[in-house]
């Protein structure tokens, strides 16, 4: 039986997860987290074969947290969903030791499939994924948001969506003072001058859902 463990800030997204994965047969969870404290304190006590682990935690990103575990000296099999868009950050999460990435509105049967796969010690690496990793070896310089840190990543993309820096600071367990300086960094890195052109840069390269058109 496989062991897994589920870290999502919401609880109908860890309750979703829980229902497909146990309704594969022959994995259980063991074990949920809301944010990396929640986490470090389960992983005193519970062992796992894989780590569902999202993108977007209170505090600390689920790329940080990936980082931290493997600092820690642990060698976490994790499968990183997220509701960004595979092509833009799955490479990211590969690069920061994550074996398989995935959106959340994917198919159950292939977050089931990447599970097995990865609890295995093989990567799952979807079409997307596959072509933005091609795309990154055979160009020398990729977008210039690539260039950004995980912590201006998360910034661009939560201004994008319209977030005040003061929700920002909320969210990310940051002063105001400090967002403001990952925003400072993220338009000089871009070559933008405004929150307006972030949204639009962001929307340009499908690092934020443009929601449903008519």
């Amino acid at each position: 039986m496989i062991r897994a463990i589920v870290v999502d800030d919401h609880a109908l997204i860890r309750r979703g997860l829980r229902e497909t994965l146990t309704e594969g047969g022959d994995i259980t969870v063991v074990g949920e987290a809301g944010d990396y404290g929640e986490l470090r304190q389960l992983l005193r006590t519970v062992e796992c074969d894989v780590m569902l682990l999202d993108v977007n935690l209170p505090g600390r990103s689920g790329i940080d947290v990936l980082k931290a575990l493997i600092d820690e000296g642990r060698s976490p099999r994790v499968v990183v969903l997220s509701t960004f868009p595979e092509d833009q950050y799955g490479v990211r999460a590969l690069k920061a030791g994550a074996m398989a990435y995935l959106n959340k509105a994917t198919d159950p049967a292939i977050i089931v499939a990447a599970v097995r796969a990865v609890a295995s010690g093989r990567k799952y690496v979807t079409p997307d994924v596959a072509q933005a990793l091609a795309d990154s070896v055979a160009t020398r310089s990729g977008p210039a948001h690539e260039q950004l840190s995980d912590r201006e990543m998360q910034t661009l993309v939560l201004i994008a969506e319209g977030h005040k820096l003061s929700e920002i600071a909320a969210r990310l367990l940051l002063s105001p003072k400090t967002v403001s300086v990952y925003r400072a960094r993220v338009l000089e890195k871009l070559k933008l001058s405004s929150n307006a052109e972030l949204a639009t840069y962001a929307l340009r390269n499908r690092l934020i859902d443009p929601g449903p058109t008519d």
